[in-house]
């Protein structure tokens, strides 16, 4: 079955692709850079990465070797102060990194921001799933044109027993994951899973083509309950 993964348009003009393979903890070297060429021949052109994953050089590797145009290949990264920057190069970076992509930030940060934003921010990533759903910073992204990104889609696996999810799943003949992943593309979110087996590379590609009804979005709705998976920036960090 052929997947089709929508875009958003960023104020810049550029597409990003609706889904997104995160590299969050994908190992350096040969696990990293085989989950991105998997990923990009099944049909990904959105690769997540970071300074601070240590693998972007297996991402740009794996986007070599692919035979991809660079040009359909949207690739995402971040900045770490802990990298040997001098102080000036690293407050710099930052800066100009979050009025592009609005790394963590809440409402309330990016009220702060509005007063002094030259460039608005066209990406928040945040962590977004049905139990974590932050209507506040939604409702203010949505609001202000910028787009969210979802972060930790799958709860990192912390709610796959949750019986709502099960249910949904079993209805849709799809796997937790795809349902969770098919919420954030319903709720206009970009979904960012990582996953470094081919069979949920694929599986959470797959969740495109599911498509949730008005009662099951209804029903995942109800299950927000601020959970956490990992860490929470937008409640622990200031501007």
């Amino acid at each position: 079955m052929s997947v089709f993964v929508q875009s958003k348009l960023l104020p810049s003009g550029h597409s990003i692709p609706s889904l997104a393979l995160g590299m969050f903890q994908s190992s350096p070297g040969a696990e990293a850079y085989n989950a991105v060429l998997t990923a990009l021949k099944l049909g990904y052109r959105h690769i997540d990465t970071a300074t601070f994953y240590e693998n972007e050089g297996d991402v740009g590797r794996a986007i070599r070797d692919s035979g991809i145009s660079r040009k359909e290949i949207f690739v995402t990264s971040k900045y770490f102060e802990m990298h040997g920057w001098s102080y000036h190069r690293v407050v710099n970076s930052v800066r100009e990194s979050n009025r592009e992509l609005g790394l963590g930030f809440g409402k309330g940060h990016l009220l702060k921001l509005a007063k002094t934003w030259r460039v608005k921010p066209a990406v928040n990533q945040v962590e977004l799933h049905p139990w974590l759903a932050r209507r506040d910073t939604v409702k203010f992204c949505e609001d202000q044109g910028i787009i969210l990104e979802a972060y930790s889609p799958l709860a990192q696996g912390k709610k796959m027993d949750d019986p709502v999810i099960m249910e949904i799943a079993k209805e849709l003949n799809a796997t937790q994951a795809q349902v969770m992943v098919a919420w954030s593309l319903a709720k206009g979110f970009i979904a960012l899973p990582k996953s470094v087996r081919e069979s949920h590379i694929k599986s959470n590609l797959d969740a495109s083509n599911q498509k949730l009804s008005v009662n099951q979005m209804m029903k995942l709705g109800n299950l927000d309950e601020y959970f956490i998976s990992g860490w929470d920036p937008i409640r622990h960090h200031n501007v």
